[in-house]
């Protein structure tokens, strides 16, 4: 992995203040910290923070062009594809200087313009400048698991792979976007193509963008689509589908063993990274490195069935049990993760992160099986409904349509059905009902023709699934996935210079998966229910068939005891209050509730992550931590 970054012209010279490029590499240095390059052309400067994972010789950094030094690329992420599209250019005439996966996107770029990015297969991020044409080129993958920021300036337009790189340059003034903050505290990330600070934007997963003479342009360049599905009527049509499902999970699993760095693999004991260990321990020649982190609290703690799954494939296997201070950690998360972020699983993924790199540079995770397969509890139920049911009882959220225009309330109208709701009510925090009653009147105010619930109804609207519950893996793929679960891998894992690789997010096989019948995902109350009969094969009966518990950690606990005089300090300051988001007396209510044996952790750790990403980032008086600056 790596950080990129680059700012363009469209009047040349390219004139920037000194030092600016050093310092927006200085802050992504994390990201890759065996090479920094800076390029600097008549328009443009490119930057490149490495972490070397294929090809290790200096002929591989980056920046780097094609043969006449018409073609600059920046890139970070891999291409699992890249020997079969590099044999294609090298027939085609290309030269090649290095072994690397980067190398092929300046010559793919030569032979199919923008139309490249439909031909990887991989995880990326990456910026083309073509000097002939006076192009820049951006593109994110797929999944969004690699990170892509950018902001159109007066002067200027630049991107980076972290927002802090952009916030480098003199002349940006950080200040909170109150719609990024608004669908923040309700879906605890930032979505795309938000981003916490006003006048930047993520370029969307599956998304490029083409910036010629100061306009841009962007574009969605894949959808997945649920629509074609398997017929599974019959054993035989239900065995072809399983054999052909275990060959794709062997695939992925295999296209991402290359590496010339130490490889290993995150193991919780859930079936999803449990069955991709045990597909690397069939490829692999020798012991897979396993890592897993458990907790003193038994309810927290995975570790028994991270071992049953190491005694069973001979891992050699490595683990912590730790003691998160959460204080301590907090400035880490603060200033690593850029944008106020709420998943408080990021604790332990810091730590598991934080273990493996002392051991070694990439591992495989089982990121995508929920998605994939319908195993989060949230999925529950969702397998009876179809977007033909509810319709009479609409007139009961007469609240979602108090806001608005008469054209956005039929639109809302339309496409809202009880189970939407249903739905929306499981995965939001502060939704509707919470916000009459804690958000000030001037915030309500300033977000009056705003309804989060309508961001998820219009990727519902979006999408050809035919079930309920096809639409609905359908909207995580394109909101939760990425925007908070890819988000955390890859803040954490960058933050210890380690490359996260995730065999369940191959493109291949996700659209694959999406055409079994989602009666064969999810199925009497069992998620995953066609991938455990195919984990059958490899995995013992009690990972199977174990509770599914999640990456938590004991928040309520903490925030009763050694958060409690943090919590109630920060989050009822003068300064928090006078933010002018949250009725001061809510706040206050909430604590105390907690106090009193009510369960309102996540809330009060949404809350809690927005103010001190203000403190460090818009105030500026919250440090970054020492030493992890850049």
């Amino acid at each position: 992995m790596c950080g990129i970054f680059g700012v363009v012209v469209s009047d040349p010279p390219l004139d920037l203040e000194e030092g600016v490029l050093e310092k927006m590499a200085e802050v992504l240095a994390h990201r890759g910290p065996d090479a920094c390059g800076i390029w600097r052309g008549r328009q443009v400067a490119l930057g490149h923070t490495r972490l070397a994972i294929i090809d290790l010789s200096s002929s591989a950094n980056q920046p780097l062009c094609n043969e006449d030094g018409s073609v600059w690329l920046v890139y970070n992420g891999e291409i699992y594809n890249f020997l079969e599209l590099r044999g294609e250019l090298i027939e085609k005439g290309h030269r090649f200087r290095s072994q690397t996966d980067s190398e092929v996107l300046v010559h793919l770029w030569e032979e199919e313009g923008p139309a490249l990015v439909e031909r990887l297969r991989g995880m990326f991020a990456f910026a083309i400048w073509d000097e002939g044409e006076g192009v820049l080129f951006l593109a994110r993958d797929r999944m969004g698991q690699k990170p892509l920021y950018f902001a159109s300036l007066s002067d200027r337009f630049v991107f980076a792979s972290e927002v802090k790189s952009i916030l480098q340059l003199p002349d940006f003034e950080p200040r909170p976007s109150l719609m990024a903050i608004h669908h923040y505290l309700v879906y605890q990330s930032v979505p795309s193509p938000y981003s916490a600070f006003e006048g930047v934007e993520q370029l969307p997963p599956a998304h490029c963008l083409l910036w010629r003479g100061g306009r841009f342009s962007v574009r969605r360049y894949w959808k997945l689509s649920y629509g074609d599905q398997f017929s599974m009527g019959t054993e035989g049509e239900v065995s072809r589908v399983e054999e052909e499902l275990v060959f794709r999970l062997k695939e992925a699993v295999g296209m991402r063993l290359v590496s010339d760095v130490p490889l290993g693999a995150f193991l919780s004991g859930g079936i999803d990274s449990s069955m991709v260990v045990a597909l690397m321990a069939e490829c692999m020649d020798r012991p897979v490195k396993t890592f897993s982190i458990g907790f003193h609290e038994e309810e927290y703690d995975e570790l028994r069935y991270a071992r049953v799954v190491s005694r069973a494939f001979g891992t050699e296997h490595y683990e912590l049990v730790v003691t998160p201070r959460a204080q301590e950690i907090f400035s880490r998360l603060v200033w690593h993760y850029n944008e106020p972020f709420a998943d408080a699983s990021a604790i332990p993924t810091f730590y598991v992160c934080q273990l493996a790199r002392e051991h070694v540079t990439v591992v495989l995770s089982g990121d995508g099986g929920d998605e994939n397969f319908a195993g989060y509890g949230r999925y529950l139920g969702l397998e009876r409904y179809s977007f033909f049911r509810n319709m009479a009882h609409k007139w009961r959220y007469w609240g979602f349509f108090r806001s608005g225009g008469i054209l956005s309330n039929i639109r809302r109208w339309m496409r809202l059905s009880r189970t939407h709701l249903d739905y929306y009510y499981r995965i939001a925090h502060f939704h509707e009902l919470y916000q009459s009653s804690f958000y000030t009147l001037e915030f309500l105010s300033q977000l009056r023709h705003y309804r989060t619930i309508d961001f998820m109804l219009e990727k519902y609207a979006h999408s050809d699934g035919r079930t309920f519950l096809d639409a609905t893996l359908d909207f995580d793929f394109q909101n939760y996935l990425p925007d908070t679960l890819m988000t955390k891998t890859d803040i954490a894992s960058m933050a210890h210079s380690l490359e996260v690789r995730s065999p369940l997010l191959d493109h291949v096989l996700i659209e694959f998966v999406a055409r079994i019948p989602s009666d064969w995902k999810l199925r009497e109350g069992v998620g995953k229910y066609i991938f455990k009969r195919v984990a059958g094969r490899y995995l013992p009966g009690e990972i199977i068939h174990r509770r599914k518990m999640g990456f938590g950690v004991p928040l309520d606990h903490w925030f009763r005891h050694q958060l409690r005089e943090f919590a109630y300090d920060t989050l009822l300051s003068q300064r928090a209050v006078e933010r002018g988001y949250f009725q001061r007396k809510a706040v206050e209510d909430l604590l105390d509730r907690h106090q009193r044996g009510e369960d309102w952790q996540y809330l009060l750790w949404n809350l809690l992550m927005l103010e001190l990403w203000h403190l460090m980032f818009v105030d500026r008086v919250l440090l970054p931590p020492v030493g992890e600056e850049g």
